[in-house]
């Protein structure tokens, strides 16, 4: 059989698809053969055959391996794998994993093959395989010690239980141990050790949760070994550099890996035993400092002057270039400064000098920070070929952390520390480099530390001293003046903008920016110029505020840099496009009137934009915001009238597609677009809006299944009706259909099975607004079945926000006539149950999962009306109640789900209101919130000594925070206070208890002690 596989190995990797998927066929039906596995890893033993066809096999074992060797896979049936066979493929992948001579890529490939059977077999049907490990690590050649620190790393990685680890570690550390310190080994093999030892802070970080005494009082036994080898390797020196040469010397890869992998290890031992390092942190702040200024003159040969290859990995995934290396230190030094160490001795230099420019430290690492911030080659090269890279970083989200990315983060965390002094330091270092005439990438890296540290400061609103930024603005006047150095002058503008928000002065340079996104001849400064203009306009300074002038000018010259412009060109210009979209839209929002301006193309521009950048998610968000502010600043009907003429046509155009169901990004888009413009519409609506627009949200909702078309769709039709009910019954159709009977077919196809829920969530919201306008005079015998539609619908429905479209259509009918409600669903029947039972089962069930506040209330009054009927046809239908708690303590498994009590309807709407009535007070928020705090604390395992640690502290200062924080709550419908639906409540149960409403006092006496209490605490306030 292995003559064959070896054959069927070699096709697979043919270039010619054909025979390479017949061979993988091939090899997926060889599976079946019992001789299967022992043969891949015979092939893979063959030192006569290619190195590629063996690398393959094992490859094959190791996929084959991790489907079938336990005999339990999640992806089916598995393949049976008989003892003998396991028996003997576990020696023969180990030995080639640990093979001296053999080929690395084999050994790697073995070693993959090796963790993948430890992961089932590892220590119980496998023991040996720890011992050999250790003993190959203890005295095999370094060939040997390779693959065996490979497999070991696997297996803490992947094959070590928490138990095993900590009978197991005391053995693998001390052997690692002695590889790290061992000079005769290669550094990249020290550095493997090393890597090694790192993976088992990962491990021993679950385990102290259960032993925390015992694995401290480990970790801070065998630091006492690790911390002098770390001490020494920061001090050890890289050989001597050609300094002619444009590469990073192969001398130095195992040196670097090595150091690499020490500082990554103290980051990792930072997060895991923070304790442990801190005293420690004085010293390796002084080192780590010292090396990175040593190293920077090789780093701006390599990265600066030459374009020398950077973030390079060894096949074992080793980190081995100067880059990396830089990068982790600069990591280690911003974490060392909140060190209270390493604090407080730099406060005490601070104190001694009184003031921070005159303070040594604070020049010196302005200085260091400075250095590693200017922009390497490889940099100057992608942002010339591509701006939307350089627009990346400008916002935060390239995605590539460079040395330069990292000293704006070191920057900032001084900010936060030295607030007012942190700026002083960086102007005193930048006055220097703009003094001395220092090169043009120095005096950029200056004044992009400024932007990043001023902008951290505008986010948490800590003041920028007038005086300092009419300092900087005589260096920006210097920056933007260099006409051989673009970059620098681009940085100019963007300092400019970033300081006209906390500088009234640096307005004065906005025209001039203006000017230069059309006047500049470099591509890279027109869109810092784009980019700066929007921080000017937030400014909001007397200059700018309401000043069309201005407005006509930023419109004007985007219109002109665009017009240059190839848009197709942008499209997958992300960021670019962003840009253009924030810039255009802090353009119209100086006077919202310039929207339906015939001169001014503001709109126009957003929306070419939206066209070309309707795939970017960003972009369409940040557009539809600024036309949802557009839309309601003009809601009176002469300025909604104007906005309707200026967009309409180019929203209907867009929706003219030839195919609709297609995933079409642009319809989406204006989809959107049109229920903004719908939702915040004039009423009545201009005249032949109806005709203009509901053709063509016809033809989407009733052709297309996408979700993001079906649900603006849907509410773009809802608030038609809602704004100019008449002008939509008056409206026919090219069929004659009226614009009722075309509204009846969309609910109809939307209420269909075929439109997942999701898709049709906003159909109830439809519905409910055709019956309440059209009315049982309009809508006749239609109304009884499209009521009975929507119960039909609702008994399968499982999406939430699904339910809850379908259960407003009947609350709101029970606002002005409940009775009418339960009398319907009481004749009608859902698959052969009565509809009252099916729609009051799904309505109670998930009230309290409502989103909305106008929906919330709406259904609370609703509730409360169905209840005051006191109709003994509610009274009779059983529903869901109270989850019914096991008796044991045994953890609950799939084949025991949860039980709840079966209760009455009226019973369970009081538990409802009452559940609802502490969400509108907002006590149900505040408590979640608490005990998310406690729970927090609850696992905390105390001070860890360092400042502000941002592994856990979350700080609420930052503007960025807030921001996020905010998002968050909305998002997780987290509810505040609602004063109207928290009044409403405590009149109705205070009526209810008063007059003995539908029998009030006996439901009371059925409620649970919690809830009585919670009526009782209500009953209290209402007396105060």
């Amino acid at each position: 059989m292995e003559d064959q596989l070896v054959q069927v190995l070699a096709n697979t990797q043919l270039p010619d698809a054909g025979p390479r998927k017949q061979a993988e066929l091939d090899l997926k039906h060889a599976q079946s053969n019992p001789a299967y596995p022992i043969s891949l890893a015979n092939i893979g033993l063959h030192t006569s055959i290619a190195v590629e066809i063996r690398q393959a096999a094992l490859s094959s074992l190791r996929l084959f391996v991790e489907k079938n060797w336990s005999g339990d896979s999640d992806d089916g049936p598995t393949i049976p794998i008989a003892d003998s066979v396991k028996d003997q493929i576990r020696p023969m992948v180990l030995d080639l994993a640990l093979n001296a001579g053999d080929d690395r890529k084999i050994k790697t490939a073995a070693s993959y093959a090796v963790g993948k059977i430890a992961n089932v077999d590892f220590p119980e049907l496998w023991p040996t395989l720890l011992p050999t490990l250790l003993e190959v690590i203890g005295n095999g050649s370094d060939e040997q010690l390779h693959g065996a620190l490979k497999v070991l790393s696997d297996l803490v990685e992947e094959s070590l239980s928490d138990d095993q680890f900590f009978s197991m570690a005391r053995d693998i550390v001390k052997a690692v141990y002695d590889v790290a310190i061992n000079d005769n080994r290669k550094p990249i093999l020290r550095a493997l050790a090393v890597a090694v030892f790192r993976g088992c802070f990962d491990l021993m970080d679950t385990v102290k949760d259960d032993h925390p005494t015992e694995v401290v009082q480990f970790a801070e036994e065998a630091l006492k070994g690790w911390f002098p080898f770390f001490h020494q390797t920061t001090k050890l020196q890289l050989p001597e550099r050609d300094p002619q040469s444009s590469s990073q010397p192969e001398s130095w890869n195992g040196v670097v890996a090595l150091k690499l992998q020490v500082v990554k290890c103290l980051l990792k031992l930072k997060s895991v035993f923070p304790n442990l390092l801190l005293p420690q942190t004085p010293h390796f702040f002084q080192s780590y400092y010292e090396e990175l200024s040593l190293l920077e003159t090789s780093y701006e040969q390599m990265y600066l002057e030459n374009d020398a290859q950077g973030r390079l990995e060894d096949s074992d995934g080793l980190p081995y270039t100067l880059d990396f290396l830089v990068l982790e230190e600069l990591d280690f030094l911003n974490g060392c400064m909140k060190a209270p160490p390493v604090r407080k001795e730099l406060e005490a230099q601070l104190a001694a000098h009184g003031v921070a420019h005159e303070t040594p430290w604070v020049l010196d690492v302005m200085k260091l920070a400075t250095g590693y911030a200017r922009i390497t080659r490889e940099e100057e090269e992608l942002w010339d070929i591509d701006v939307s890279l350089y627009l990346a970083e400008e916002q935060s989200v390239s995605a590539n952390y460079t040395p330069r990315t990292a000293c704006g983060d070191l920057l900032i965390k001084l900010g936060e520390w030295l607030k007012r002094k942190a700026l002083d330091g960086l102007y005193a270092h930048t006055k220097t480099l703009f003094t001395e005439n220092a090169h043009w990438r120095r005096q950029e890296a200056s004044l992009f530390l400024l932007n990043m540290l001023v902008s951290d400061f505008l986010d948490c609103d800590e003041p920028v001293p007038a005086e300092l930024g009419q300092a900087y603005l005589d260096l920006v006047n210097y920056a933007i003046n260099r006409p051989d150095e673009p970059l620098l002058r681009g940085r100019g503008y963007l300092v400019a903008g970033i300081l006209a928000q906390c500088n009234e002065t640096a307005a004065s340079l906005m025209e001039r920016t203006i000017d230069a996104i059309t006047a500049e001849e470099s591509e890279l400064v027109q869109v810092a110029c784009i980019k700066a203009v929007e921080g000017f306009i937030t400014s909001q300074s007397d200059q700018i505020a309401g000043n069309v002038q201005i407005q006509a000018k930023v419109v004007g010259a985007i219109n002109q840099w665009i017009s240059a412009k190839d848009m197709t060109d942008l499209e997958e210009a992300d960021d670019l496009l962003v840009t253009l979209a924030e810039t255009l839209r802090a353009a119209i929002n100086i006077d919202k009137a310039v929207s339906v301006s015939p001169d001014v193309p503001a709109l126009d521009l957003l929306f070419l934009i939206a066209k070309h950048g309707s795939t970017n998610y960003q972009v369409t968000m940040l557009i539809c915001e600024a036309f949802e502010d557009i839309v309601q600043t003009m809601s009176d009907p002469a300025s909604y009238h104007a906005l309707c003429q200026k967009v309409l046509p180019s929203l209907t155009g867009a929706f003219s597609v030839a195919d609709v169901t297609s995933d079409n990004p642009l319809v989406t888009f204006a989809t959107e677009l049109m229920a903004s413009l719908t939702q915040y519409g004039s009423e009545p609506l201009p005249p032949g809006f109806v005709a203009a627009t509901l053709p063509k949200l016809t033809r989407l909702l009733m052709e297309s299944n996408e979700g993001e078309i079906l649900r603006p769709g849907a509410e773009s039709v809802k608030y038609l009706l809602a704004h100019d009910h008449e002008q939509m019954f008056n409206y026919h159709d090219e069929s004659n259909r009226s614009g009722l009977e075309v509204c009846l077919h969309i609910i109809d196809r939307l209420l269909g099975t075929s439109i997942e829920d999701n898709a049709a969530s906003e159909v109830g919201g439809l519905a409910a607004e055709l019956v309440e306008k059209a009315g049982h005079g309009r809508l006749g015998p239609f109304l009884p079945q499209l009521l009975q539609a929507v119960a039909n619908r609702l008994a399968t429905a499982e999406a939430a926000p699904f339910i809850q479209s379908l259960i407003l259509v009947f609350a709101r009918l029970s606002l002005v006539g409940a009775h009418d409600v339960v009398e319907f669903l009481s004749t009608i029947q859902i698959n052969g149950q009565s509809g009252l039972q099916v729609v009051l089962s799904k309505w109670l069930e998930n009230s309290v999962n409502f989103a909305g506040y106008d929906e919330i209330r709406q259904n609370v009054i609703a509730l409360s009306k169905i209840y005051s009927l006191n109709d003994p046809r509610v009274a009779q239908t059983m529903v869901k109640g109270d989850m019914i708690m096991p008796a044991s303590d045994r953890i609950m498994t799939r084949s025991h789900p949860d039980q709840f009590t079966v209760i009455p309807a009226p019973l369970k709407i009081l538990k409802v209101l009452i559940e609802e009535f502490l969400s509108a007070s907002g006590l149900t928020g505040a408590a979640n919130a608490a005990a998310a705090v406690a729970a927090e604390f609850a696992d905390d395992d105390g001070d860890d000594g360092w400042e502000d640690d941002d592994r856990d502290i979350i700080d609420l200062n930052l503007g960025h925070t807030k921001n996020d924080l905010m998002g968050f709550l909305e998002a997780s419908n987290m509810r505040n206070r609602d004063d109207e639906t928290q009044q409403y409540l405590t009149d109705f149960f205070v009526g209810a208890a008063r007059d003995n409403v539908a029998g009030f006092s006996e439901w009371y006496n059925s409620l649970t002690d919690e809830e009585k209490g919670k009526l009782s605490e209500m009953a209290k306030l209402q007396q105060l």
